[in-house]
């Protein structure tokens, strides 16, 4: 019984290391990119940049079981739904493209990943990231956005992944202002073309969830342009170092149950 009780806590603390590996990207891939990716499909991506090492000059392939994909993100690895929802996410990558504005005014689109494989028996998963990222990813050593992976671990909605890192790469600045449309254009969330609507549906659960879940705080309000509501202003706070461990000892504990 205590040889498995030291196992069940050797694995536990192993897999709470690894969520706290770190997502490195430079700083204008956040600030100048959108696209449509589910909150499992970044999970997935983050979680493979999340194994880069400082000094990598290519992508590897990385390797992961499903199950072991599940209870890093406090899945039920047993519910065949959670297996059925990785496999569809992971088909879906290979066709979702991320859309970069560059410094002379022009647009373009980059694949997320260059091939995925799964082993119907042993339940591997293989996925390398496409090359023409490596320049936002790889040996960057100024200008990036760096946090614990752990932090958007707990998140349920996709907009709160997607606007805490953006957030995070202004964070040094202490506040930041976007227009309306370009933050929902950002966020990928066009849909809700009403304020009242972007309000509630994203940006009040994004908040909530990114000051629970991660190691910033932020406030927002919205700016008036004569009678209109046309722009967002945010104010963002580094969490104190024993506030950021408590947050990490709640995702861990969520992550775990």
């Amino acid at each position: 019984m205590k040889i498995k009780k030291d196992e069940k806590r050797k694995a536990s603390e192993k897999l709470n290391k690894e969520r706290g590996c770190l997502v490195v990207k430079r700083n204008d891939f956040v600030q100048n990119s959108h696209h449509q990716l589910s909150l499992l499909e970044q999970k997935i991506i983050l979680f493979v940049i999340s194994k880069i090492k400082p000094l990598d000059t290519d992508f590897t392939e990385q390797l992961f079981s499903i199950a072991d994909f599940c209870r890093f993100c406090g899945l039920d690895e047993k519910n065949g739904k959670n297996y059925r929802n990785l496999k569809d996410a992971l088909g879906k990558l290979l066709s979702r493209y991320v859309w970069i504005s560059l410094d002379n005014g022009s647009i373009t689109s980059l694949r997320w990943v260059d091939k995925v494989t799964i082993n119907k028996g042993s339940g591997i998963i293989q996925l390398k990231l496409d090359k023409d990222l490596k320049p936002y990813f790889l040996q960057l050593e100024e200008q990036y956005t760096l946090y614990e992976l752990r932090y958007i671990l707990s998140m349920r909605s996709q907009y709160s992944v997607r606007l805490y890192e953006l957030l995070k790469s202004y964070s040094y600045k202490k506040n930041v202002v976007f227009e309306v449309n370009e933050l929902k254009r950002l966020l990928f969330s066009e849909n809700w073309e009403r304020n009242n609507d972007f309000k509630r549906k994203v940006l009040d659960i994004a908040v909530r969830e990114i000051n629970e879940f991660s190691d910033i705080f932020v406030e927002y309000i919205f700016q008036k342009d004569g009678r209109r509501f046309s722009k967002v202003w945010f104010a963002i706070d580094r969490k104190e170092a024993y506030d950021r461990f408590m947050v990490g000892e709640k995702v861990n504990r969520l992550l775990s149950k």
